[in-house]
């Protein structure tokens, strides 16, 4: 929790706080101008994502994710500013957080007590590490985390969860004794490549290989790729993303996460957040990748390289998102969804390539194991005691996992 000198600073600060039921009740230039300032801003923490995934019904109390923006103002005489925020979901399921909790929640119905509602502080169906606790300091954003736990605890919502937090969101944490838990995600970082060549000639034979291979099989089977950005996505190709989209989650048993509308909301409102790949065969659309791009404010992954050409943009990060195909191919996800984007990265100088959650076999494609964090408050004494002595052996395990996978590299020896 924050410390009484914290306190008491805000206090004489004159700080008012306000919990909304919509993102669209704070004004987007005063969000997205706090997001500015963070140390690891993405693009889907942006007004305009957040106000899409409402608008559009995705993220909504119908599909189990109940809207709650929690902001702290200070009265600075010529009006209330920001300077703290948050995306807070009250979840009535676990489904599309990406950090997995069923075994609590398993545990919590055993014992005849409610696990949810729960809080979670989180993107919804996005598993993008970024800053989730906006502040203009430490200490807004200290304040903001106590607010957010002693509310939860008056609504008698049984735990709060920041899920794919930043640095400073697990420094905030740890400082006010949240419980800690670690992941492993896979990166790619850009390096000294003239082209994809020659990023196939940094990996090890077997795994430069193995690509091609991959490679020529999708090319043997007819198949080419196109690519557009931004306002140059047609609502034609929009459409045919979707189809793809859609099947994808239909041929697993499951309607997709996202409306159609969402993604309207995205043409119109953030274009150049987007890059579409689609692929063809004899003149037809087939399949289709959905690449998210955002500014690298971090410094991860900054690089000279050849590439780097004036007009090149070194300080993009793109973000694998979406795919689908209508039709089957060897090898065509990954190439839709790994090869076709890396290229592109390669091409325009971009940093670095995060490949979602999960995902041991995207090592074989040169994305390297990172850690990734989240932070949990439970609000039951014995549970959240049961669940800290279960997170430290987790975490034990997951560093090992990370040095096993690292000594996996698939890159040369230097």
């Amino acid at each position: 929790m924050a410390t009484r000198s914290q306190q008491a600073r805000m206090a004489e600060a004159a700080i008012i706080v306000r919990i909304l039921a919509s993102v669209l009740d704070v004004d987007a230039s005063a969000w997205n101008a706090l997001l500015a300032q963070q140390s690891q801003p993405t693009p889907f923490m942006r007004h305009e994502y957040l106000a899409a995934l409402q608008a559009s019904g995705s993220a909504t109390p119908r599909s189990g994710w109940a809207p709650r923006f929690v902001t702290l103002w200070q009265n600075a005489g010529q009006g209330d500013r920001l300077i703290a925020a948050c995306p807070l979901y009250l979840k009535s399921h676990s489904y599309g957080e990406y950090v997995f909790d069923q075994a609590w929640a398993s545990a919590y119905a055993q014992h005849g007590l409610p696990y949810y509602p729960k809080a979670v502080i989180a993107v919804p169906f996005t598993p993008v590490p970024g800053t989730r606790l906006l502040a203009r300091d430490a200490a807004a954003r200290a304040l903001l985390l106590q607010t957010v736990c002693q509310w939860c605890d008056k609504e008698n919502i049984s735990s709060v969860h920041l899920l794919f937090a930043s640095a400073d969101d697990m420094q905030s944490s740890a400082q006010q004794d949240l419980m800690l838990r670690h992941t492993v995600q896979f990166h790619w970082k850009n390096g000294p490549y003239r082209d994809f060549d020659g990023f196939l000639a940094a990996l090890t034979q077997d795994k430069r290989k193995k690509i091609r291979q991959e490679r020529r099989r999708v090319a043997d089977a007819g198949v080419t790729f196109r690519w557009s950005r931004g306002a140059q996505i047609s609502a034609i190709d929009w459409d045919f993303f979707y189809r793809c989209y859609e099947r994808t989650y239909l041929e697993h048993g499951n309607p997709p996460y996202l409306k159609r509308d969402f993604f309207a909301r995205m043409a119109a409102h953030m274009p150049e957040a987007w890059l579409l790949f689609i692929a063809q065969r004899n003149g037809q659309p087939m399949a289709s990748s959905l690449i998210a791009l955002g500014a690298d404010e971090t410094g991860a992954g900054a690089h000279e390289t050849p590439g780097n050409a004036p007009g090149k943009t070194p300080d993009l990060v793109a973000y694998g998102r979406y795919w689908g195909a209508l039709e089957r191919v060897d090898g065509l996800h990954f190439e839709a969804c790994y090869y076709q984007p890396l290229q592109w990265c390669i091409a325009h100088g971009v940093a670095r390539f995060e490949g979602g959650a999960q995902g041991e076999h995207k090592m074989a494609r040169a994305l390297l194991p990172v850690p990734a964090h989240s932070a949990h408050w439970l609000a039951h004494p014995a549970f959240a005691q049961a669940v800290q002595r279960f997170l430290e052996r987790e975490g034990a395990g997951v560093e090992n996992y990370l040095d096993h996978l690292q000594a996996r590299s698939p890159f040369k020896a230097p």
